[in-house]
C-alpha cells in the first residue's frame, strides 16, 4: 500500500510538471497577471511548510500561492495560484496526497486543490470570519478548520458539506487545530490561553487541557497519540493526551526585555524529536520523551514562520521572514541547503537613475536590489528587524537610502547592499521615517514626528529642521528645483529647503493624504488621498488644478507616480494599478487581477515599465507599450 502511495504521488509530480511547464520556464513568469512581464520574488512565506509522503518536495505556503520545491535540488516545481486574491493563511496536504487545502485571507473560505492537476476543486464557505488554521482528519476524509470567530469546524473533503462545528468556551480566536493520529479528537488552541479537546465525531466538548499561562500559537499530537504539545509566548507545554494531565513546561530562554511566540511547531514522524520556531532567528530541537534541548540551529536572519519534518525524520525543513527556506540535517544540526526568493510585502519600489537596478524595500527590513531587464536578485542588504518605510536612489545611483520604522535612517552601496552609514542622531521614535534625496544629491530629507529633518548627505550630520505641521508627518519628496513636499493628515506643505521657509500649503483633501508626486518639470503636484480623491496642484502658487474620477469604493490609492514625460499619473491602490491622463483627468487604463495591495509604484526612466511593490511580498513589471495600454482600457 506505501509502496502505491509513493508511485502515485510521483505520477501527482509529473502531471504538475507537465501542467506548468516549469523546467523549461523561468518562475518569474509563472501565473502572471494580465499585463505584467515578470514578478520579482516569491511572496512573502507564510505559516506552512509540508513534505510530501515521499519526501522529495516541499509544499510552502506563500502569499501569491504554494510553491512545491524538489528537496534534492531546491529548484522550483510548480506555483500553485489561486482564483481569488485572498492569501494563504494557512495549509494542509491530504494523507494520500490528493488534495491540498488552504485558508485563505477572503472571509470564512476555504479552497481545496487537485494536486494531480493543479486545478481548483471547491471552496468551501461557512465560517463568518477569516480560517487561519485547516488540518485533515488521519484517514482524509475529514478537514477540520479554525476561524477568528472563536470556532472550529468539520468539513466532508469529498462534498464540502458542513458536518459539524465546536464552539469555543471562550470567545477568543482559534489559532491552531488538529487531530489525534486515531482520529477521533479533535485538539483547539486559541489566544484565550486555552487548550480545549473536542470528540471528532460528535461535537461534545471532552475537556480543557490546564497549564499553560500564555497565548496557544499552535498545538499537535505526537505520533503515537500519546502525548500533546503546544506552543506560546516564551515556553512549550507538554500534556498527557489520554488523562489531560500536565506533563512538564519547557521555558525559553530569553533577554528579559524580549519575547519569544512559537509561530510553528511540529514532531518528527519517528517521535523522537520536537522542533519549534517562531519570532527569533533559531530553532530549538528537543527530545519528546525527556524534554531536554537537544541542539539548536542557527543561520536565519528573521523570525522563523514554519517548521516541517520529512517523512524519514532526518530532514527538517525552516521557512523565515528573511526570505530563505532552508534544510537541516537533523542529527548534526548542519545546513545541507538553501532555498531563496521569498520577499515579504514590499513598502517601497524604486528605479535607480539609469533604469538598470530596482531598489525594494520590505517588512523584514531588508533592502534588495534587482536587475530590472533580467528580474534577477543582485543583492541584499544585511536585515534588520525594522521594517523599511521607504527606499531611494541618490542621483548619482551610487547609493540607496532607506528609512525604516523607528526612524532609523541608512546608506547602502547601490550596487552590492552594503551599509555604508547610519544616521546615528536620528532618535528612535516608534513610526515610520519617510526619506528622500535633494536633486543635487547633498541633502537628505527624513520625518520626525511633526517634524522635517534635513541631512548632511555625505557625513549623516543633522543641517536644518522644518517645523509647521500639526500632526504626524507622513512622508516627504523632492521636487527637480528642490522644493520640498510634506504632508500630515490633509494637508500638504510646500517647503524651499534652502531657506526653510514654508512656500504653500495645499488644502483639500476630506482625508488623510497616502502619496505625493512631483512632475518631471515640478511645476505640478500630484496627491492622492486613500479612499476620496487624486488632486493636481500648481506647484509654485499652491492653487487646485484639477480632480480625478473618484477610484473605485474599496480600491484605495497607496501611491502615485508620474511618468516620464509628464503625460500620465499611475495609482495604486487594492488589486489594481490604474492609469490617468494628467490634462483631462480622464482614466486611461487598468492593470489588475493581481493579489494584495500596491503599496508603491515608479516609472522606470524610459517610461517602457512600470513596477509595483505590493503586500503579497511581489514586485511586479507591467508593460506600457501603447497597444498594451489600450489593451487595458
Amino acid at each position: 500500500m506505501k509502496k502505491a502511495r509513493f508511485f502515485n504521488f510521483t505520477l501527482l509530480f509529473i502531471s504538475i510538471l507537465f501542467l506548468q511547464t516549469s523546467l523549461a520556464q523561468d518562475y518569474t513568469q509563472w501565473g502572471l497577471p494580465e499585463g505584467a512581464k515578470a514578478r520579482l520574488g516569491k511572496g512573502a512565506i507564510e505559516d506552512t511548510l509540508v513534505f510530501s509522503p515521499d519526501g522529495t518536495r516541499l509544499a510552502v505556503a506563500s502569499r501569491i500561492g504554494i510553491w512545491l520545491y524538489d528537496v534534492h535540488t531546491g529548484a522550483e516545481v510548480a506555483l500553485l495560484t489561486r482564483n481569488t486574491s485572498g492569501r494563504v493563511r494557512s495549509m494542509a496536504l491530504s494523507p494520500d496526497s490528493k488534495t491540498l487545502a488552504n485558508g485563505t485571507g477572503i472571509i470564512g473560505e476555504i479552497q481545496l486543490w487537485d494536486a494531480h492537476t493543479g486545478q481548483h476543486k471547491r471552496t468551501i464557505q461557512g465560517h463568518s470570519e477569516t480560517v487561519i488554521a485547516v488540518v485533515f482528519s488521519p484517514d482524509g476524509q475529514t478537514l477540520a478548520s479554525g476561524s477568528y470567530e472563536s470556532a472550529v469546524s468539520l468539513w466532508d473533503v469529498h462534498t464540502g458539506k458542513h458536518k459539524v462545528t465546536y464552539y469555543q468556551r471562550k470567545t477568543d480566536w482559534v489559532r491552531c487545530v488538529a487531530f489525534s493520529p486515531d482520529g477521533q479528537t479533535v485538539a483547539s488552541g486559541s489566544y484565550d490561553r486555552t487548550i480545549q479537546l473536542w470528540d471528532a465525531e460528535t461535537g461534545k466538548y471532552k475537556t480543557t487541557l490546564q497549564g499553560n499561562t500564555g497565548f496557544v500559537t499552535s498545538v499537535m499530537f505526537s505520533s503515537d497519540g500519546k502525548t500533546l504539545v503546544a506552543g506560546g509566548r516564551n515556553a512549550i507545554w507538554f500534556w498527557d493526551a489520554q488523562t489531560a494531565q500536565h506533563k512538564r513546561t519547557l521555558h525559553l530562554q530569553v533577554p528579559i526585555t524580549e519575547e519569544v511566540e512559537i509561530f510553528s511547531g511540529v514532531f518528527s514522524p519517528d517521535g523522537k524529536t520536537f522542533a519549534c520556531g517562531g519570532n527569533g532567528t533559531t530553532i530549538m530541537l528537543w527530545d519528546a520523551h525527556t524534554g531536554k534541548q537537544k541542539v539548536t540551529l542557527h543561520g536565519h536572519k528573521h523570525w522563523i514562520r514554519g517548521v516541517a519534518f520529512s517523512p524519514d525524520s532526518r530532514t527538517l525543513a525552516s521557512g523565515s521572514w528573511d526570505g530563505t527556506i532552508r534544510l537541516w540535517d537533523v542529527g548534526t544540526g548542519t545546513q545541507k541547503a538553501t532555498i531563496g526568493g521569498h520577499t515579504e510585502p514590499v513598502n517601497s519600489v524604486v528605479f535607480s537613475p539609469d533604469g538598470r537596478t530596482l531598489a525594494s524595500g520590505s517588512r523584514n527590513g531588508m533592502i534588495l536590489l534587482w536587475d530590472a531587464h533580467t528580474a534577477q536578485l543582485k543583492a541584499t542588504s544585511k536585515g534588520y528587524f525594522n521594517p523599511v518605510h521607504s527606499v531611494v536612489f541618490a542621483p548619482d545611483g551610487k547609493t540607496v537610502a532607506s528609512g525604516s520604522y523607528g526612524n532609523a535612517i541608512d546608506l547602502w552601496d547601490a550596487h552590492t547592499a552594503k551599509h555604508k552609514l547610519s544616521f546615528e542622531e536620528h532618535e528612535f521614535i516608534e513610526s515610520f521615517s519617510s526619506v528622500a534625496f535633494s536633486p543635487d544629491g547633498r541633502t537628505l530629507a527624513s520625518v520626525k514626528r511633526k517634524n522635517i529633518l534635513l541631512w548632511d548627505a555625505h557625513t549623516g550630520k543633522h543641517k536644518a529642521t522644518l517645523e509647521g505641521h500639526t500632526g504626524s508627518v507622513g512622508s516627504v519628496t523632492f521636487s527637480p528645483d528642490g522644493t520640498l513636499a510634506s504632508w500630515s493628515g490633509s494637508v500638504i506643505l510646500l517647503w524651499d529647503t534652502r531657506t526653510g521657509q514654508l512656500k504653500a500649503t495645499l488644502e483639500g483633501h476630506t482625508t488623510d493624504v497616502s502619496s505625493v508626486a512631483f512632475s518631471p518639470d515640478g511645476k505640478t503636484v500630484a496627491s492622492a488621498s486613500k479612499y476620496t480623491t487624486m488632486r493636481l496642484w500648481d506647484a509654485h502658487t499652491g492653487q487646485h488644478k484639477l480632480t480625478f474620477q473618484r477610484p473605485k469604493i474599496g480600491v484605495g490609492v497607496y501611491s502615485v507616480a508620474f511618468s516620464p514625460d509628464g503625460k500620465t499619473l499611475a495609482s495604486g491602490g487594492n488589486f489594481t494599478i490604474q492609469l490617468w491622463d494628467i490634462h483631462t483627468g480622464e482614466h486611461k487604463a487598468t492593470f489588475q487581477k493581481f493579489r494584495g495591495a500596491a503599496y508603491s509604484v515608479a516609472f522606470s526612466p524610459d517610461g517602457s515599465t512600470l513596477a509595483s511593490g505590493s503586500s503579497e511580498g511581489t514586485i511586479l513589471l507591467w508593460e506600457l507599450t501603447p497597444d498594451r495600454v489600450e489593451s487595458t482600457r
